[in-house]
């Protein structure tokens, strides 16, 4: 029988997702990825090459399945705020891509880094591009300030979204007595406060 070489290649992905998520790009193990897989871990090394590769991977396929469950077209755009909340219903349901970023932002020092040696950096840099045209396009047809940059406003509706998942005791700390609001509530600040920074006044 053939080796179904796709679907290994998807079970080690898989497997590796749990692993960067929980150990981070310089914890994680390739015995744990090739045990969670149930896969002799050579393949790991025939399939991606390296650790790092493996790594890179991951966070390209994370990143196709966020754009595709929360895309933002050129309508979509025309409102931050409703596209922060989707980001925010998107980390709360499925909480792997957000702890990838952080782990990835643990890098001794990420502002000194080479741009081609982010992980799955043309990838990643093309699907944020898009959004950018797509906010730059909402700005030009009267929706978005237009006093910020368009990538600034991408920034702001992804980054708030992200903050409050990514930071719980901090947040609880610093909201006080309205930390124990409902999710629902907490999402409706979230689409008012992205509107109110990034819509034409």
């Amino acid at each position: 029988m053939a080796w179904d070489t796709a679907r290994t290649r998807q079970r080690l992905l898989d497997a590796a997702v749990f692993e960067y998520s929980e150990h981070g790009p310089l914890g994680a193990r390739v015995d744990r990825v090739a045990a969670r897989a149930g896969i002799n871990k050579e393949r790991i090394y025939q399939y991606f090459g390296s650790k790092q590769k493996l790594f890179s991977a991951v966070l390209e396929q994370e990143m196709i399945k966020l754009a595709a469950a929360v895309p933002l077209t050129d309508e979509q755009a025309a409102d931050l705020g409703e596209f922060s909340g989707r980001v925010w219903d998107y980390h709360r349901t499925y909480p792997h891509y957000l702890r990838l970023l952080l782990w990835e932002g643990l890098d001794p020092d990420p502002l000194q880094s080479d741009r081609a040696s982010i992980a799955a950096a043309h990838e990643r840099s093309g699907h944020y591009a898009d959004n950018v045209r797509a906010v730059a396009k909402a700005q030009a047809d009267g929706f978005l300030r237009t006093d910020v940059a368009p990538a600034h406003l991408l920034y702001v509706a992804r980054a708030v979204a992200a903050w409050w998942l990514a930071v719980p005791s901090a947040v609880t700390l610093m909201l006080g007595d309205v930390a124990n609001e409902s999710p629902k509530e907490r999402r409706r600040v979230l689409v008012k406060l992205v509107n109110d920074a990034t819509r034409k006044q």
